[in-house]
């Protein structure tokens, strides 16, 4: 598969070649909703708790005779149906993690480079580099591609500072190392920027 391989300037360099094991298979859905739920899962801390009527101070002695008051028996002020009481089957700490296996990240990985790819939502720039840390010069590289009103994803070869730090105050842009991603965040952005050297990358790293 070919696509346009475009100049920072907007302009067009060429055509760079894609493979088609990873950016042209059929998306598989399934693959993608398991990864998209494992993610958000393994985000969750897991520290919610409350104290069950063991855990609450106070409560040792009891509050009443048991008999002869005309009201109900009470054997403790930290009972689950007092004020200040224990909690009844109430959250504790839990670990959320899932894990997938290799192959299904993969295939989920590569049918969410696939589906932008059919969408005509990917784009690949030729590599470049700043030489001072100016949000400025990402901002006139976004609008020459016209990228500048969409929620976008940036891919880099590898991590930049310069590149980086130009590109993190601005609205609804998200850059990462091509190695570092996951299919949610191929989901959640509209559009991929990629760095014609993250191409090789993510390749080296999905084909089979």
């Amino acid at each position: 598969m070919q696509i346009d391989l475009l100049k920072k300037d907007g302009s067009q360099a060429g055509k760079i070649e894609l493979n088609d094991e990873v950016f042209g298979v059929k998306p598989n859905e399934h693959a993608m909703h398991m990864a998209v739920v494992a993610y958000l899962a393994n985000q969750r801390q897991g520290t919610a708790k409350v104290k069950a009527r063991s855990e609450v101070s106070g409560g040792g002695k009891k509050p009443w005779r048991q008999k002869g008051r005309g009201t109900a028996r009470a054997g403790s002020t930290r009972s689950p149906i007092w004020v200040g009481g224990g909690t009844i089957h109430g959250p504790i700490p839990r670990d959320y993690t899932m894990k997938l296996p290799k192959k299904l990240k993969q295939l989920a990985k590569k049918s969410a480079l696939s589906l932008k790819c059919g969408e005509n939502n990917l784009f690949v720039v030729e590599d470049f580099k700043f030489d001072a840390i100016k949000t400025k010069q990402m901002t006139e590289i976004l609008k020459n591609l016209n990228l500048d009103s969409t929620k976008i994803l940036i891919l880099l070869p590898n991590f930049d500072d310069n590149i980086y730090l130009s590109t993190r105050n601005i609205a609804n842009v998200s850059i990462y190392p091509a190695d570092k991603i996951s299919t949610y965040h191929i989901l959640s952005h509209k559009k991929i920027l990629l760095l014609q050297g993250a191409v090789e990358l993510i390749e080296n790293s999905l084909k089979n």
